[in-house]
């Protein structure tokens, strides 16, 4: 069972993407947490996160272990992941490592910007997950607050309007919505509600697939 959970940043849908894993006994990824710790890598090393060539060089060698640094959740680690994410051959060199990663058995819920339409097109069941850029700049602004960063409202507003047209504009994997993605707004629901949704949503998606009735 292989479950996509697509959006922008700050939407939700990573909570929403455990919460799913929990219930239906599946394995988690973060995908956006792959081209976050390939900007890390370039941070700590001193290098551009423009620089193509080392970008690409450091998706390659990407590891498991390198998902768990805290340093990954950084508002720097992420600006510098949304410039790495547009680079058509880091994505290229990360697609294998996320695609490997579904296909192990009882399958797994996978959360990012192109699941539903490049990595796992034929998932079971496709979520887009958004919320106005008011509720997403709040509940950041929230977080970052909460771990003691640095950072105003409209600062953060700011940067995730700018993260947005960067992820849509893209020529490589460009975040959009799959036409068979359920599309869940978030913007008024609190977490127990949307995730809720999100089981129920799935749960009749996959029960027509069983049935053999489709979408």
């Amino acid at each position: 069972m292989i479950i996509a959970v697509d959006g922008p940043v700050a939407a939700g849908k990573g909570t929403l993407a455990r919460g799913l894993a929990r219930h239906f006994g599946l394995r988690h990824l973060d995908t956006g947490a792959l081209y976050r710790a390939v900007a890390l890598a370039l941070l700590r090393a001193g290098t551009d996160p423009t620089d193509e060539s080392a970008a690409v060089a450091a998706a390659a060698a990407l590891e498991d272990p390198d998902l768990d640094d805290a340093a990954l959740r950084h508002e720097k680690t992420g600006q510098a992941a949304s410039i790495v994410a547009a680079m058509p051959g880091v994505r290229a060199a990360l697609i294998d490592f996320q695609r490997r990663f579904a296909a192990k058995p009882p399958g797994a819920v996978l959360d990012g910007r192109d699941i539903g339409t490049v990595i796992c097109p034929d998932a079971d069941a496709k979520l887009f997950v958004t919320a106005s850029i008011e509720a997403r700049a709040r509940r950041r602004h929230e977080e970052l607050q909460a771990r003691g960063l640095p950072g105003t409202l409209e600062q953060v507003a700011a940067d995730l309007a700018e993260r947005d047209r960067r992820d849509a504009g893209r020529a490589a994997a460009p975040l959009r919505q799959a036409p068979d993605a359920y599309l869940l707004d978030t913007t008024k629901l609190d977490i127990e509600s949307a995730e809720s949704e999100a089981i129920a949503v799935v749960s009749r998606k996959l029960a027509r697939v069983g049935s053999g009735s489709g979408s």
